[in-house]
């Protein structure tokens, strides 16, 4: 999945990874074009993932 796929896709991700990880909040998923990284920061702070393995989870979705 494309960046551009990824924005038009957001609320259904969003809603995918709250179900997933509960404690995350609207706030940590937050997206606001060019800060993709940045709230991907915030995610991994929450799960303790990795940054490619939320990357490779989200492209999944």
């Amino acid at each position: 999945m494309n960046l551009n796929q990824l924005e038009g896709n957001w609320k259904q991700i969003k809603g995918k990874l709250k179900q997933k990880y509960g404690d995350l909040t609207d706030d940590d998923l937050k997206y606001t074009e060019g800060q993709f990284d940045d709230m991907l920061g915030k995610v991994q702070e929450k799960t303790g993932k990795k940054i490619e393995e939320l990357k490779k989870e989200i492209s999944e979705l």
